[in-house]
């Protein structure tokens, strides 16, 4: 948490999920009903969030260049409130955004700067994930200005946090431990075979979770509260509202101390993934940046994933379909959807720190035969 305070400049909260930080920071600037502007390509339980809080989600047209909200297409008049995604790291045009009441999802963006600025700092507040760049497996960071909003949000994070053990924090530890070991030791088929024999992902319908409509319109009659949106927020990290004991805490700092030893290794396979036709033109835009996760626009995305998985490289932080197929019904529509549908069904995340094992794959692969308007 020092290293972010550090870099933002910010009054930083510790929390046991960027999910949790979410919806603090929603509740604390955004009352019920109002209009909240965000991304059709962000992480479910996103928008689940969104709908706790009690606000009316309005679903941005994307950008193709990045799959971030198009601004250019935005119309900031008709909302009360934004919420900014970063994809993969690639930021969001926050300064254009100015003048609403801004809240940024830095979860993929740690390490982005936009102007020299981090990202983070251009709105009421920045909320990172310990899970991403440090790859924690869980803990979240909320950054304000004011020292008084600290205090609030302080007071309302106890108020929902829940009872923490030490079994689950050891537990907590040693799978992203494992975690880590599968992936420096090329273990990762082995992981995923043992992982789906499981069962550990039945939580999810493809790439999102299961919606259940009747259910979720039974928790939309309790808001502006969390509890009820748990059977979706939780989705692959029930414990987002435990307690963390010093176990997990330790571990999380010591996880947040590598992130500025991976940076140049980090940056070595973004330069060497843009070199690729099928890199989602945003990227090259500044290659100085550290990104999460690299996105390619390719032809057949799933036969990629089965090959590279095949390969030893597992790819996540797919979110498709976008939220106007996805919960239709939950969500103000895009003005134009057709952008969000083609990022969804091309674009292949690649993470730059595995780039050796994933470029045999890259390779071979081919850009969309069509564009996102056509």
């Amino acid at each position: 948490m020092k290293r972010i305070a550090e870099r933002t400049g910010r009054h930083c909260l510790s929390l046991p999920s960027n999910r949790l930080g979410l919806y603090l920071a929603l509740r604390h600037w955004c009352p019920p009903g109002q209009r909240l502007l965000m991304s059709p390509i962000s992480a479910d339980e996103i928008l689940f969030l969104v709908l706790a809080a009690g606000l009316r989600p309005v679903i941005a047209p994307l950008s193709p260049r990045d799959g971030n909200i198009d601004v250019s297409r935005v119309d900031l008049a008709a909302v009360d409130a934004v919420l900014t995604t970063n994809l993969y790291g690639l930021p969001d045009d926050a300064p254009a955004l100015g003048g609403k009441t801004l809240i940024e999802d830095v979860a993929h963006a740690m390490e982005t700067d936009l102007g020299g600025r981090p990202l983070g700092t251009f709105g009421r507040a920045g909320v990172f994930s310990l899970s991403k760049h440090p790859g924690a497996g869980s803990g979240g960071v909320l950054a304000v200005e004011d020292e008084s909003d600290l205090k609030a949000l302080t007071r309302a994070r106890d108020e929902l946090l829940t009872r923490g053990s030490l079994r689950a924090d050891l537990m907590s530890v040693a799978t992203s431990m494992a975690r880590q070991a599968a992936l420096k030791l090329d273990l990762v088929r082995p992981a995923l075979r043992l992982t789906r024999r499981l069962g550990l992902q039945e939580e999810r319908e493809g790439f999102r979770i299961a919606l259940d409509p009747e259910r979720l319109e039974l928790a939309l009659k309790q808001v502006p509260a969390l509890p009820p949106f748990d059977p979706w927020v939780r989705a692959d990290l029930h414990r987002y509202r435990a307690r963390r004991g010093r176990l997990v805490r330790c571990y999380q700092r010591r996880r947040l101390t590598t992130v500025p030893g991976d940076r140049a290794r980090r940056l070595a396979g973004v330069q060497r993934l843009a070199e690729l036709p099928t890199v989602a033109p945003a990227v090259l835009d500044d290659l100085s940046r550290p990104l999460f996760r690299v996105p390619l626009l390719v032809r057949d995305r799933d036969a990629a994933i089965a090959e590279l998985e095949r390969n030893g490289v597992s790819t996540g932080y797919l979110y498709d379909p976008p939220y106007d197929d996805y919960a239709p019904a939950f969500a103000e529509p895009s003005p134009d959807p057709r952008p969000a549908r083609w990022w969804a069904r091309h674009v292949l995340p690649v993470d730059p720190m595995f780039t050796a094992r994933s470029l045999p794959v890259l390779r071979r692969l081919e850009p969309p035969r069509t564009g996102p308007y056509g």
